[in-house]
């Protein structure tokens, strides 16, 4: 399946955004490590955090999370100390994501974890139990959500966990999330430096609401940044002291002729007529990698040089976002240099672009929402796969069209 997006003259837009997926996952696996789970308002209908429902209802042995890589790793750790034998599986995809950084940490707390293909990858075979704890070694520059999956059911543990990080962190933000949300539900984390120690115990029922998704937001911010003419957009449900790292978006749009103003609703942007573009962006993208895509299509439409940094996670996303960010951006005329591991940059090197483009999206999301604004410069963009929204942002198509989009199926 192909879309077809037109773009509208104008934009004035009411959107009610998606909740947090990342915090709709993280509070399902505390909630459920309660005595007495709560119900949790707001949570996301994203596809990961419907493979964490769907999982947790799952009476049989076999589980089966999709492509929601969240899921694999949360559920990883969780299954480990849920009593009981489990297989995690996936898509091909996932069968293909590196986890054996997190099963060898588990395994050195006393976890039974089995391959159950090939080494170092899902499904995995799991027997639950209580897990004896202590301490462990991390390599904070591989993935946020390793760690995180270990924090989260240290409590369990008989000895509590202490995590030595070897490292770099990845995506600081999304660590300090599983912080704040665990002491939500009264574990206390201690962070000092390189170390994070927690102690056994055990979480407090609490009921639970889950804020907007700023990931989401960010989308919105790059259509008010591409629009041509008049763009008044107002996002219902974001917090201005919110937990998500990727609220940084508003910050960095800001320069881009984005003035924004939180209301008692949400946040409302108003794109700056007649702006002055800055000639070029530098950024370490280590703590927010997730807003990449958002930012690299973004300047290349706008025409401003820049050069990204802390891009090392983006390899064990959905896709390689590195390579698939250079491959479609060429599409729109766009040539980009990497160094292959974590840098991105263009520094105004054009090509010429392909007469009537597709871009692919490689099953991931981000790649679908990122590149749709595109239209707004080009009048018209055409995706591919664009159901692979439904990962994160299920409405996002239907909010396009609710903001003056048009769009076809090809």
């Amino acid at each position: 399946m192909i879309y077809s997006i037109s773009a509208p003259r104008k934009i004035n837009a009411s959107i009610q955004l998606p909740a947090s997926k990342s915090i709709s996952n993280r509070a399902l696996i505390i909630n459920t490590l309660t005595d007495n789970p709560q119900p949790i308002a707001n949570l996301s209908d994203s596809d990961d955090t419907k493979a964490m429902l769907n999982a947790f209802q799952n009476a049989g042995n076999l589980i089966d999370v999709g492509a929601a890589g969240t899921a694999m790793r949360f559920l990883t750790a969780y299954y480990a100390i849920a009593e009981g034998e489990r297989t995690i599986s996936g898509s091909q995809r996932m069968k293909n994501r590196p986890i054996r950084a997190l099963v060898d940490a588990l395994r050195s707390l006393g976890a039974e974890i089995e391959y159950v293909e090939k080494e170092g990858f899902p499904p995995l075979k799991i027997q639950g139990k209580r897990m004896t704890g202590g301490k462990t070694e991390l390599d904070g520059s591989i993935s946020s959500q390793y760690l995180s999956a270990l924090m989260m059911i240290a409590p369990a543990m008989e000895n509590g966990l202490e995590i030595r990080l070897s490292s770099n962190i990845v995506s600081r933000p999304y660590i300090e999330m599983t912080r704040r949300i665990m002491e939500y539900f009264g574990q206390k984390v201690d962070w000092t430096d390189n170390i994070i120690a927690i102690k056994p115990g055990k979480y407090e029922a609490r009921p639970f609401a889950v804020e907007s998704d700023w990931s989401a937001a960010s989308y919105w911010f790059e259509i008010a940044a591409m629009a041509q003419g008049e763009a008044n957009i107002n996002l219902s449900g974001l917090n201005e002291n919110s937990w998500q790292g990727d609220s940084k978006a508003a910050e960095l749009f800001y320069p881009l002729g984005l003035p924004y103003n939180f209301t008692a609703e949400g946040l409302e942007i108003k794109r700056v007529i007649n702006r002055r573009l800055p000639y070029s962006f530098e950024y370490d993208f280590t703590d927010i990698p997730d807003l990449a895509q958002t930012f690299a299509v973004s300047f290349c439409c706008l025409g401003v040089k820049f050069r990204f940094t802390g891009l090392q996670s983006l390899k064990i996303k959905e896709t390689d976002r590195i390579a698939a960010l250079q491959a479609e951006l060429r599409k729109l005329g766009f040539l980009l240099e990497s160094d292959g591991r974590s840098t991105l940059e263009w520094q105004g090197e054009v090509c010429e672009a392909e007469p009537e483009p597709v871009i692919a999206t490689y099953d991931d999301h981000r790649m679908a929402m990122a590149f749709a604004p595109a239209c707004l410069k080009f009048g018209k963009i055409k995706i591919e796969n664009p159901k692979v929204v439904s990962k994160s942002y299920p409405d996002f198509w239907k909010h396009l069209q609710e903001a003056g989009f048009v769009i076809s199926e090809l």
